[in-house]
């Protein structure tokens, strides 16, 4: 089932998500559910508080760029109570957009290298190094569960120069081709 997205401005983006028990109801069923609607959305990553649950699961799909890196082929992976453990200390920069933040895609800088924990799909535990593009990726969707969106990462002068865009999500305005849930 597609769920809403929501938007930048709803409560649930702020607040720092809550791990969750093995014993979840319908997990399955919600990671489904995330995918279909990530997909819809032509995501790439989706996290819980983006559809209205402060809970820390993410879904990622990087397949869909396997034509370009073709080492993301069939990736397509639910994480479960991820936390970053450390960062390595050299930093990209590169563009980001956000199916939170429509609209809008700017700058951000970031370690090239993390320390992930998780539970994948089937809730076996993982303990990992993580480099490059999916590193940016988990970087980006765990902010959310932490009630960070990628604009809190840009400098005072970038976020003043997107300030009428992040009014208008504000404000409901809203031009997409998926279903969102806006703060107005």
């Amino acid at each position: 089932m597609i769920l809403p997205i929501y938007v930048y401005g709803q409560p649930v983006l702020r607040k720092v998500a809550e791990d969750i028990t093995p014993d979840y109801p319908n997990l399955k069923e919600l990671l489904a559910n995330m995918f279909e609607t990530m997909d819809h959305a032509d995501g790439v990553g989706l996290a819980a508080p983006q559809v209205g649950l402060p809970i820390r699961v993410v879904v990622i799909n990087l397949n869909v760029l396997s034509d370009e890196m073709p080492e993301f082929k069939d990736f397509r992976r639910a994480y479960i109570n991820p936390h970053i453990i450390e960062t390595g200390e050299e930093l990209t920069s590169m563009d980001e957009g956000c199916l939170s933040l429509p609209g809008i895609q700017e700058p951000v800088k970031r370690p090239t290298r993390i320390h992930v924990t998780y539970l994948d799909e089937n809730l076996q535990p993982h303990d990992e190094w993580v480099e490059g593009y999916l590193a940016r990726v988990m970087q980006h969707e765990f902010d959310h569960l932490d009630g960070v969106v990628f604009v809190d990462r840009l400098s005072g002068l970038r976020k003043q120069l997107i300030r009428s865009k992040l009014n208008n999500l504000l404000k409901g305005k809203v031009h997409c081709s998926y279903k969102v849930k806006t703060a107005r």
